[in-house]
Protein backbone atom coordinates (compact mmCIF):
# COMPACT_ATOMS: atom_id res chain seq x y z
CA UNK A 1 0.00 0.00 0.00
CA UNK A 2 2.89 2.35 0.74
CA UNK A 3 4.14 1.75 -2.81
CA UNK A 4 0.68 2.37 -4.32
CA UNK A 5 0.47 5.77 -2.62
CA UNK A 6 4.18 6.56 -3.30
CA UNK A 7 5.06 7.26 0.34
CA UNK A 8 8.82 7.31 -0.26
CA UNK A 9 8.56 9.62 -3.25
CA UNK A 10 6.31 12.02 -1.35
CA UNK A 11 8.33 11.82 1.88
CA UNK A 12 5.52 10.55 4.08
CA UNK A 13 4.48 7.50 6.11
CA UNK A 14 1.42 5.75 7.57
CA UNK A 15 1.48 7.63 10.88
CA UNK A 16 1.71 11.06 9.24
CA UNK A 17 -0.98 10.22 6.69
CA UNK A 18 -3.33 8.84 9.36
CA UNK A 19 -2.97 11.94 11.55
CA UNK A 20 -3.44 14.13 8.47
CA UNK A 21 -6.59 12.23 7.46
CA UNK A 22 -8.01 12.46 10.97
CA UNK A 23 -7.15 16.17 11.14
CA UNK A 24 -8.91 16.81 7.82
CA UNK A 25 -11.94 14.88 9.09
CA UNK A 26 -12.08 16.84 12.34
CA UNK A 27 -11.73 20.11 10.41
CA UNK A 28 -14.59 19.41 8.01
CA UNK A 29 -16.88 17.13 10.05
CA UNK A 30 -19.17 20.12 10.63
CA UNK A 31 -20.48 19.58 7.08
CA UNK A 32 -22.38 16.53 8.37
CA UNK A 33 -24.52 18.86 10.45
CA UNK A 34 -24.41 22.11 8.48
CA UNK A 35 -25.37 20.65 5.09
CA UNK A 36 -28.58 18.95 6.30
CA UNK A 37 -29.59 22.13 8.15
CA UNK A 38 -29.07 24.28 5.06
CA UNK A 39 -30.66 21.82 2.63
CA UNK A 40 -33.69 21.22 4.87
CA UNK A 41 -34.84 24.76 3.99
CA UNK A 42 -35.68 23.34 0.55
CA UNK A 43 -37.94 20.69 2.08
CA UNK A 44 -35.47 17.81 1.88
CA UNK A 45 -35.57 15.32 4.75
CA UNK A 46 -32.80 16.31 7.18
CA UNK A 47 -31.98 12.76 8.29
CA UNK A 48 -31.68 11.49 4.72
CA UNK A 49 -29.42 14.42 3.84
CA UNK A 50 -27.20 13.65 6.86
CA UNK A 51 -26.57 10.15 5.51
CA UNK A 52 -26.24 11.34 1.90
CA UNK A 53 -23.65 13.92 2.96
CA UNK A 54 -21.57 11.27 4.74
CA UNK A 55 -21.77 8.77 1.86
CA UNK A 56 -21.08 11.38 -0.83
CA UNK A 57 -18.09 12.71 1.11
CA UNK A 58 -16.67 9.23 1.61
CA UNK A 59 -17.16 8.48 -2.10
CA UNK A 60 -15.42 11.70 -3.11
CA UNK A 61 -12.50 11.07 -0.75
CA UNK A 62 -12.02 7.50 -1.98
CA UNK A 63 -12.08 8.59 -5.63
CA UNK A 64 -9.59 11.42 -5.08
CA UNK A 65 -7.31 9.27 -2.93
CA UNK A 66 -7.22 6.20 -5.19
CA UNK A 67 -7.36 7.80 -8.65
CA UNK A 68 -5.38 11.03 -8.16
CA UNK A 69 -3.35 10.21 -5.01
CA UNK A 70 -3.99 13.71 -3.66
CA UNK A 71 -4.68 14.56 0.03
CA UNK A 72 -7.66 16.67 -1.01
CA UNK A 73 -11.09 15.78 0.39
CA UNK A 74 -14.30 16.26 -1.57
CA UNK A 75 -17.65 17.04 -0.02
CA UNK A 76 -20.82 19.08 -0.51
CA UNK A 77 -19.88 22.70 -1.22
CA UNK A 78 -21.28 25.24 1.23
CA UNK A 79 -21.78 28.03 -1.31
CA UNK A 80 -23.73 25.93 -3.78
CA UNK A 81 -25.87 24.23 -1.14
CA UNK A 82 -27.03 27.66 0.05
CA UNK A 83 -27.75 28.65 -3.56
CA UNK A 84 -29.64 25.33 -3.99
CA UNK A 85 -31.79 25.76 -0.89
CA UNK A 86 -32.39 29.50 -0.57
CA UNK A 87 -32.08 30.91 -4.09
CA UNK A 88 -33.45 28.04 -6.19
CA UNK A 89 -35.93 26.26 -3.92
CA UNK A 90 -37.09 29.05 -1.59
CA UNK A 91 -36.57 32.11 -3.81
CA UNK A 92 -37.52 30.64 -7.21
CA UNK A 93 -39.97 28.13 -5.68
CA UNK A 94 -38.39 25.24 -7.58
CA UNK A 95 -39.19 21.83 -5.97
CA UNK A 96 -36.14 20.22 -4.39
CA UNK A 97 -36.60 17.15 -6.60
CA UNK A 98 -36.21 19.34 -9.70
CA UNK A 99 -33.22 21.15 -8.19
CA UNK A 100 -31.53 17.78 -7.55
CA UNK A 101 -32.05 16.93 -11.22
CA UNK A 102 -30.42 20.26 -12.10
CA UNK A 103 -27.44 19.24 -10.00
CA UNK A 104 -27.28 15.89 -11.80
CA UNK A 105 -27.35 17.48 -15.27
CA UNK A 106 -24.66 19.99 -14.24
CA UNK A 107 -22.57 17.06 -12.97
CA UNK A 108 -22.89 15.23 -16.30
CA UNK A 109 -21.80 18.35 -18.21
CA UNK A 110 -19.00 18.72 -15.65
CA UNK A 111 -17.80 15.20 -16.45
CA UNK A 112 -17.94 15.81 -20.21
CA UNK A 113 -15.85 18.99 -19.87
CA UNK A 114 -13.34 17.01 -17.81
CA UNK A 115 -13.23 14.13 -20.33
CA UNK A 116 -12.38 16.58 -23.12
CA UNK A 117 -9.68 18.09 -20.88
CA UNK A 118 -11.24 21.55 -21.08
CA UNK A 119 -10.89 22.05 -17.32
CA UNK A 120 -7.24 20.98 -17.47
CA UNK A 121 -6.63 23.40 -20.35
CA UNK A 122 -8.20 26.26 -18.37
CA UNK A 123 -6.05 25.53 -15.30
CA UNK A 124 -2.92 25.55 -17.47
CA UNK A 125 -4.04 28.85 -19.02
CA UNK A 126 -4.22 30.63 -15.65
CA UNK A 127 -1.00 32.65 -15.17
CA UNK A 128 1.25 31.83 -12.22
CA UNK A 129 0.51 35.15 -10.48
CA UNK A 130 -3.22 34.48 -10.44
CA UNK A 131 -2.65 30.92 -9.22
CA UNK A 132 -0.69 32.37 -6.29
CA UNK A 133 -3.46 34.91 -5.70
CA UNK A 134 -6.05 32.12 -5.62
CA UNK A 135 -4.04 30.21 -3.02
CA UNK A 136 -3.46 33.31 -0.90
CA UNK A 137 -7.07 34.42 -1.30
CA UNK A 138 -8.35 31.06 -0.10
CA UNK A 139 -6.04 31.46 2.90
CA UNK A 140 -7.60 34.82 3.79
CA UNK A 141 -11.08 33.41 3.15
CA UNK A 142 -10.74 30.44 5.48
CA UNK A 143 -8.98 32.56 8.11
CA UNK A 144 -11.98 34.93 7.98
CA UNK A 145 -14.28 31.91 8.29
CA UNK A 146 -12.34 30.82 11.37
CA UNK A 147 -12.40 34.26 12.98
CA UNK A 148 -16.15 34.50 12.39
CA UNK A 149 -17.02 30.95 13.49
CA UNK A 150 -14.95 31.38 16.63
CA UNK A 151 -16.68 34.64 17.58
CA UNK A 152 -13.54 36.79 17.30
CA UNK A 153 -14.98 38.73 14.35
CA UNK A 154 -18.75 39.28 14.10
CA UNK A 155 -21.23 41.11 11.86
CA UNK A 156 -21.96 44.77 12.57
CA UNK A 157 -24.57 47.04 10.94
CA UNK A 158 -22.35 50.12 11.08
CA UNK A 159 -18.98 48.71 10.06
CA UNK A 160 -20.01 45.39 8.42
CA UNK A 161 -17.64 43.48 10.74
CA UNK A 162 -16.19 44.20 14.18
CA UNK A 163 -14.43 42.55 17.10
CA UNK A 164 -16.61 39.98 18.87
CA UNK A 165 -17.56 40.18 22.53
CA UNK A 166 -14.88 39.09 24.97
CA UNK A 167 -17.57 38.46 27.57
CA UNK A 168 -18.60 35.27 25.76
CA UNK A 169 -16.96 32.11 27.06
CA UNK A 170 -16.94 30.34 23.67
CA UNK A 171 -14.92 33.20 22.18
CA UNK A 172 -12.25 32.67 24.83
CA UNK A 173 -12.24 28.97 23.94
CA UNK A 174 -11.34 29.99 20.37
CA UNK A 175 -8.65 32.36 21.65
CA UNK A 176 -7.20 29.56 23.81
CA UNK A 177 -7.08 27.22 20.83
CA UNK A 178 -5.53 29.86 18.60
CA UNK A 179 -2.78 30.80 21.07
CA UNK A 180 -2.02 27.12 21.76
CA UNK A 181 -1.83 26.37 18.03
CA UNK A 182 0.46 29.35 17.40
CA UNK A 183 2.74 28.26 20.27
CA UNK A 184 2.90 24.65 19.10
CA UNK A 185 3.43 25.64 15.45
CA UNK A 186 6.16 28.11 16.40
CA UNK A 187 7.85 25.41 18.49
CA UNK A 188 7.73 23.08 15.44
CA UNK A 189 5.71 20.46 17.36
CA UNK A 190 4.47 17.69 15.00
CA UNK A 191 0.68 17.51 14.57
CA UNK A 192 0.35 20.88 16.34
CA UNK A 193 -3.05 21.66 14.81
CA UNK A 194 -4.53 18.31 15.74
CA UNK A 195 -3.13 18.45 19.31
CA UNK A 196 -4.62 21.92 19.73
CA UNK A 197 -8.04 20.71 18.54
CA UNK A 198 -8.03 17.86 21.06
CA UNK A 199 -6.92 20.17 23.91
CA UNK A 200 -9.56 22.77 23.02
CA UNK A 201 -12.29 20.11 22.94
CA UNK A 202 -11.26 18.76 26.35
CA UNK A 203 -11.15 22.27 27.86
CA UNK A 204 -14.57 23.02 26.36
CA UNK A 205 -16.11 19.94 27.95
CA UNK A 206 -14.44 20.62 31.33
CA UNK A 207 -15.71 24.21 31.41
CA UNK A 208 -19.18 23.28 30.15
CA UNK A 209 -18.79 25.33 26.97
CA UNK A 210 -19.08 22.10 24.96
CA UNK A 211 -21.91 19.77 25.90
CA UNK A 212 -21.00 16.21 26.81
CA UNK A 213 -22.63 13.65 24.50
CA UNK A 214 -25.67 11.93 26.04
CA UNK A 215 -24.94 8.67 24.23
CA UNK A 216 -22.34 7.28 21.88
CA UNK A 217 -24.03 5.36 19.08
CA UNK A 218 -27.11 6.32 17.04
CA UNK A 219 -28.93 4.60 14.17
CA UNK A 220 -28.15 5.71 10.61
CA UNK A 221 -31.06 7.65 9.01
CA UNK A 222 -32.45 6.15 5.79
CA UNK A 223 -31.37 7.70 2.49
CA UNK A 224 -34.44 6.36 0.67
CA UNK A 225 -36.41 9.67 0.48
CA UNK A 226 -33.76 11.27 -1.79
CA UNK A 227 -31.82 8.37 -3.36
CA UNK A 228 -31.90 8.51 -7.22
CA UNK A 229 -34.52 11.29 -7.15
CA UNK A 230 -32.25 13.30 -9.47
CA UNK A 231 -32.81 10.81 -12.31
CA UNK A 232 -36.56 10.47 -11.93
CA UNK A 233 -37.12 14.24 -12.28
CA UNK A 234 -34.72 15.04 -15.15
CA UNK A 235 -37.62 15.87 -17.47
CA UNK A 236 -38.58 18.71 -15.10
CA UNK A 237 -35.62 20.74 -16.43
CA UNK A 238 -37.62 22.25 -19.29
CA UNK A 239 -37.49 26.05 -18.94
CA UNK A 240 -34.84 28.72 -19.59
CA UNK A 241 -34.93 29.65 -15.89
CA UNK A 242 -34.06 26.09 -14.85
CA UNK A 243 -31.27 25.86 -17.42
CA UNK A 244 -29.80 29.07 -15.96
CA UNK A 245 -29.91 27.27 -12.59
CA UNK A 246 -28.02 24.33 -14.14
CA UNK A 247 -25.48 26.75 -15.67
CA UNK A 248 -24.98 28.47 -12.30
CA UNK A 249 -24.43 25.13 -10.53
CA UNK A 250 -21.89 24.27 -13.22
CA UNK A 251 -19.99 27.56 -13.22
CA UNK A 252 -19.80 28.04 -9.45
CA UNK A 253 -18.73 24.43 -8.85
CA UNK A 254 -16.25 24.59 -11.73
CA UNK A 255 -14.33 27.54 -10.34
CA UNK A 256 -14.83 26.82 -6.64
CA UNK A 257 -13.27 23.40 -7.15
CA UNK A 258 -10.65 24.59 -9.62
CA UNK A 259 -9.57 27.42 -7.34
CA UNK A 260 -9.47 25.18 -4.28
CA UNK A 261 -7.48 22.48 -6.11
CA UNK A 262 -4.95 25.05 -7.31
CA UNK A 263 -4.63 26.60 -3.85
CA UNK A 264 -4.22 23.28 -2.03
CA UNK A 265 -1.81 21.93 -4.66
CA UNK A 266 0.34 25.02 -4.18
CA UNK A 267 0.21 24.65 -0.38
CA UNK A 268 1.33 21.01 -0.67
CA UNK A 269 4.16 21.95 -3.02
CA UNK A 270 2.82 19.95 -5.97
CA UNK A 271 2.95 22.74 -8.59
CA UNK A 272 6.07 22.60 -10.77
CA UNK A 273 6.66 24.98 -13.71
CA UNK A 274 3.09 26.28 -13.36
CA UNK A 275 1.78 22.71 -13.91
CA UNK A 276 -0.06 20.46 -11.46
CA UNK A 277 0.90 16.78 -11.84
CA UNK A 278 -1.99 14.31 -12.19
CA UNK A 279 -4.40 17.23 -12.48
CA UNK A 280 -6.44 15.28 -15.04
CA UNK A 281 -6.98 12.48 -12.54
CA UNK A 282 -7.89 14.95 -9.79
CA UNK A 283 -10.44 16.67 -12.01
CA UNK A 284 -11.81 13.31 -13.13
CA UNK A 285 -12.20 12.27 -9.51
CA UNK A 286 -14.17 15.32 -8.50
CA UNK A 287 -16.42 15.18 -11.58
CA UNK A 288 -17.27 11.53 -10.84
CA UNK A 289 -17.88 12.47 -7.20
CA UNK A 290 -20.28 15.20 -8.29
CA UNK A 291 -22.28 12.71 -10.40
CA UNK A 292 -22.28 10.12 -7.61
CA UNK A 293 -23.22 12.72 -5.02
CA UNK A 294 -26.20 13.94 -7.06
CA UNK A 295 -27.48 10.36 -7.37
CA UNK A 296 -27.21 9.93 -3.60
CA UNK A 297 -29.26 13.11 -3.20
CA UNK A 298 -26.47 15.53 -2.35
CA UNK A 299 -26.05 19.14 -3.42
CA UNK A 300 -23.04 19.88 -5.71
CA UNK A 301 -19.71 18.47 -4.57
CA UNK A 302 -16.31 20.14 -4.61
CA UNK A 303 -12.80 20.15 -3.18
CA UNK A 304 -12.82 21.22 0.47
CA UNK A 305 -10.51 23.99 1.66
CA UNK A 306 -10.36 22.29 5.08
CA UNK A 307 -8.12 19.71 3.39
CA UNK A 308 -5.42 22.28 4.05
CA UNK A 309 -5.54 21.23 7.73
CA UNK A 310 -4.41 17.70 6.82
CA UNK A 311 -1.82 19.06 4.38
CA UNK A 312 -0.52 21.39 7.10
CA UNK A 313 0.23 18.43 9.41
CA UNK A 314 2.07 16.54 6.66
CA UNK A 315 -0.55 14.80 4.49
CA UNK A 316 0.85 14.36 1.00
CA UNK A 317 -0.78 11.28 -0.54
CA UNK A 318 -4.24 9.97 -1.29
CA UNK A 319 -4.05 7.78 1.82
CA UNK A 320 -4.81 10.93 3.83
CA UNK A 321 -8.30 11.26 2.36
CA UNK A 322 -8.89 7.50 2.39
CA UNK A 323 -8.62 7.82 6.17
CA UNK A 324 -10.91 10.87 6.07
CA UNK A 325 -13.50 8.96 4.02
CA UNK A 326 -13.47 6.01 6.42
CA UNK A 327 -14.07 8.35 9.37
CA UNK A 328 -17.04 9.88 7.54
CA UNK A 329 -18.56 6.41 7.12
CA UNK A 330 -17.96 5.67 10.81
CA UNK A 331 -19.39 9.08 11.64
CA UNK A 332 -22.85 7.99 10.53
CA UNK A 333 -22.93 5.58 13.49
CA UNK A 334 -21.32 7.87 16.05
CA UNK A 335 -23.10 11.13 15.31
CA UNK A 336 -23.61 12.01 19.03
CA UNK A 337 -19.82 12.12 19.53
CA UNK A 338 -19.34 14.40 16.55
CA UNK A 339 -21.31 17.11 18.33
CA UNK A 340 -18.30 17.92 20.52
CA UNK A 341 -16.42 19.25 17.47
CA UNK A 342 -17.83 22.76 17.64
CA UNK A 343 -16.96 25.88 15.64
CA UNK A 344 -14.66 26.99 18.46
CA UNK A 345 -12.61 23.79 18.08
CA UNK A 346 -12.08 24.13 14.32
CA UNK A 347 -11.81 27.94 14.15
CA UNK A 348 -8.17 28.18 15.38
CA UNK A 349 -7.11 25.59 12.80
CA UNK A 350 -8.72 27.56 9.98
CA UNK A 351 -7.04 30.79 11.10
CA UNK A 352 -3.58 29.21 11.29
CA UNK A 353 -4.05 27.46 7.95
CA UNK A 354 -4.92 30.85 6.49
CA UNK A 355 -1.58 32.13 7.74
CA UNK A 356 0.20 29.22 6.07
CA UNK A 357 -1.60 29.65 2.75
CA UNK A 358 -0.93 33.40 2.68
CA UNK A 359 2.68 32.42 2.01
CA UNK A 360 1.73 32.10 -1.68
CA UNK A 361 1.26 35.88 -1.92
CA UNK A 362 5.03 36.37 -2.01
CA UNK A 363 5.13 34.88 -5.52
CA UNK A 364 2.96 37.63 -7.02
CA UNK A 365 4.76 40.35 -9.01
CA UNK A 366 3.39 43.24 -6.94
CA UNK A 367 5.72 45.65 -8.74
CA UNK A 368 3.81 45.10 -12.02
CA UNK A 369 0.43 46.77 -11.61
CA UNK A 370 -1.19 44.90 -14.48
CA UNK A 371 -0.64 41.69 -12.50
CA UNK A 372 -1.01 43.18 -9.02
CA UNK A 373 -4.50 44.60 -9.68
CA UNK A 374 -6.28 41.36 -10.71
CA UNK A 375 -4.33 39.40 -8.09
CA UNK A 376 -5.36 41.83 -5.35
CA UNK A 377 -9.02 41.64 -6.39
CA UNK A 378 -8.91 37.84 -6.17
CA UNK A 379 -7.24 37.91 -2.76
CA UNK A 380 -9.57 40.53 -1.29
CA UNK A 381 -12.64 39.43 -3.21
CA UNK A 382 -12.83 35.92 -1.75
CA UNK A 383 -13.32 36.89 1.91
CA UNK A 384 -15.37 40.03 1.18
CA UNK A 385 -17.83 38.28 -1.16
CA UNK A 386 -17.74 35.13 0.98
CA UNK A 387 -17.16 33.16 -2.21
CA UNK A 388 -14.10 31.61 -3.83
CA UNK A 389 -15.66 31.71 -7.29
CA UNK A 390 -16.76 35.37 -7.00
CA UNK A 391 -13.24 36.37 -5.97
CA UNK A 392 -11.80 34.51 -8.94
CA UNK A 393 -14.37 36.15 -11.22
CA UNK A 394 -13.34 39.68 -10.16
CA UNK A 395 -9.69 39.00 -10.93
CA UNK A 396 -10.35 37.14 -14.16
CA UNK A 397 -12.46 40.04 -15.50
CA UNK A 398 -9.81 42.65 -14.71
CA UNK A 399 -6.76 40.59 -15.80
CA UNK A 400 -7.18 40.82 -19.61
CA UNK A 401 -8.18 44.50 -19.30
CA UNK A 402 -5.08 45.45 -17.30
CA UNK A 403 -2.80 43.41 -19.55
CA UNK A 404 -4.21 45.09 -22.68
CA UNK A 405 -3.72 48.52 -21.07
CA UNK A 406 -0.11 47.59 -20.32
CA UNK A 407 0.35 46.61 -23.99
CA UNK A 408 0.87 42.98 -22.95
CA UNK A 409 -2.32 41.63 -24.47
CA UNK A 410 -0.45 39.09 -26.62
CA UNK A 411 0.83 37.40 -23.44
CA UNK A 412 -2.72 36.63 -22.32
CA UNK A 413 -3.94 33.13 -23.16
CA UNK A 414 -7.05 33.32 -25.41
CA UNK A 415 -9.02 31.35 -22.82
CA UNK A 416 -8.50 34.11 -20.27
CA UNK A 417 -10.31 36.56 -22.58
CA UNK A 418 -13.15 34.05 -22.95
CA UNK A 419 -13.36 33.51 -19.18
CA UNK A 420 -13.46 37.26 -18.56
CA UNK A 421 -16.52 37.58 -20.82
CA UNK A 422 -18.17 34.48 -19.29
CA UNK A 423 -17.80 35.90 -15.79
CA UNK A 424 -19.34 39.24 -16.85
CA UNK A 425 -22.33 37.33 -18.26
CA UNK A 426 -22.44 35.20 -15.10
CA UNK A 427 -22.62 38.26 -12.83
CA UNK A 428 -25.33 39.76 -15.02
CA UNK A 429 -27.46 36.60 -14.97
CA UNK A 430 -26.95 36.08 -11.24
CA UNK A 431 -28.19 39.58 -10.45
CA UNK A 432 -31.25 39.44 -12.67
Amino acid sequence: MANFFHFDELGTNYRTEFIAGLTTFVSMVYILFVNPNVMSASGIDKGAMFTATALATALGCFLMGIIANYPIALSTSLGTNAFFAYSVCVGMKVPWQTALSGTFIAAIIFMILTAFKLRETIIDAIPADLKSAIAGGIGLFIAFLGLNQGGIVVADKSTLVTLGSLHVGSTWLTIFGLILTVVLMSARIPAAIFISMVATTILGMITGLIALPTHVVASVPSIKPIFLTAISHVTDINTLQLWIVVFTFLLVTFFDTTGTLVGLAKQAGFIKDNKIPRIGRALGSDSMAMVGGSLLGSSPMGAFVESSAGIAVGGRSGFTVIVTGIFFLLGTFFSPLLGVITDQVTAPALIVIGILMANALRDIHWDKFELAAPSFLIVLGMPLTYSISDGIALGFIVYPISMLAAKRGKEVHPLMYVLGVIFIIFFWLLNE
